[in-house]
């Protein structure tokens, strides 16, 4: 197959696109290297700097068997006080390649989409057929997307799979996690723990959870790419999907600190503080559907041995 990739120089790209190359595939990888760093992408890859919303850009690189789309804004926190940047960057751009796309002979978009679709659930785990409420233009944003890709499936203008993963974690040594500014747990604590941030400040302790920090479902980034790579040939036999990328079992951030200092031997400082806006108390996946459709398992999402991948792929950094 060819595939473009966007976001390619991202952490869940980057990995997605050496999983397909090491399949054997041909990937175009595609990304402004705003956020993205160039050392994350393959060396087989094809590698193309640009916006996925230039439109003569992505008309320019031909037809392929399939795109999958990661280039997006994701700092939830960020969105609540810039949505506009959020709209356009992540809808609107994503439309205009898709259009593109169309245009020059691409039919199959496999879409990066989010648990923050379904906002603060009381009930977890949560499946696909739970009403969505997005508590922040991030979410929003990404859900935006998928209805726009659900509605262009029922016309018959493209198949389409919206995978929305809970949190992407873990790391592989050509691809460790590192976002600038860098927003997720993980990585931060390995930060505190060696130093490099005076402290780790823990947002909120006083949720309905069982030691009152939010609780999340961890996935490793292999497993991720693995369901990225099964969606593109599952949409031989479906015009349309919506799947949870997740475990099922979820872990309070307190929880994670503590595997991280078992993991590296080393005390990560914390500070604790008030909530941020927009952040669910808890949000673990049923992966059912996910299991029946793409026959996906997560083989690497076990807590301590996603910390041991991050913490591994961390000192190469």
């Amino acid at each position: 197959m060819r595939v473009l990739v966007t976001g390619a120089a991202g952490f869940i790209g980057s990995t997605t696109a050496e999983q397909l190359l090491t399949l054997g595939h041909d990937v175009v990888a595609l990304d402004n290297l705003v956020r993205g760093r160039r050392a994350n992408v393959p060396a087989r890859a094809t590698f193309v700097e640009g916006d996925c919303g230039d439109s003569d850009l992505i008309r320019s690189l031909g037809a392929f068997d399939a795109c999958v789309h990661f280039a997006a804004r994701i700092e939830p926190a960020d969105s609540m006080a810039k949505p506009d940047i959020f709209f356009a960057n992540n809808v609107a751009q994503s439309f205009t390649m898709i259009e593109a796309l169309i245009e020059a002979g691409t039919t199959k978009v496999v879409f990066s989409s989010s648990c923050a679709v379904y906002g603060n659930q009381v009930e977890t785990p949560i499946d696909e057929e739970r009403a969505t409420s997005p508590h922040s233009p991030y979410g929003e944003s990404k859900m935006m997307v998928e209805q726009g890709l659900r509605w262009m499936a029922e016309c018959g203008r493209l198949r389409a799979a919206s995978l929305r993963y809970f949190n992407a974690a873990g790391g592989t040594l050509a691809h460790p996690e590192r976002h600038d500014p860098e927003i997720h747990l993980i990585p931060r604590a390995l930060d505190a723990a060696v130093g490099r941030r005076e402290v780790l400040s823990v947002f909120g302790t006083d949720y309905p959870t069982s030691d009152g920090t939010c609780v999340r479902d961890y996935v490793h980034v292999s497993d991720l790419a693995d369901a990225h790579v099964r969606a593109i040939h599952a949409l031989d036999q479906h015009s349309q999907l919506t799947l949870n990328l997740g475990t099922g079992t979820g872990s309070s951030i307190l929880q994670v600190i503590d595997s991280v200092q078992r993991v590296t031997g080393l005390e990560v400082p914390t500070r604790l503080g008030e909530r941020r806006p927009g952040d669910p108390a808890e949000a673990v996946a049923s992966n059912q559907r996910a299991r029946e459709l793409l026959g996906w398992r997560p083989q690497k999402s076990l807590l301590d041995d996603i910390v041991a991948d991050a913490w591994s792929s961390y000192q190469t950094l």
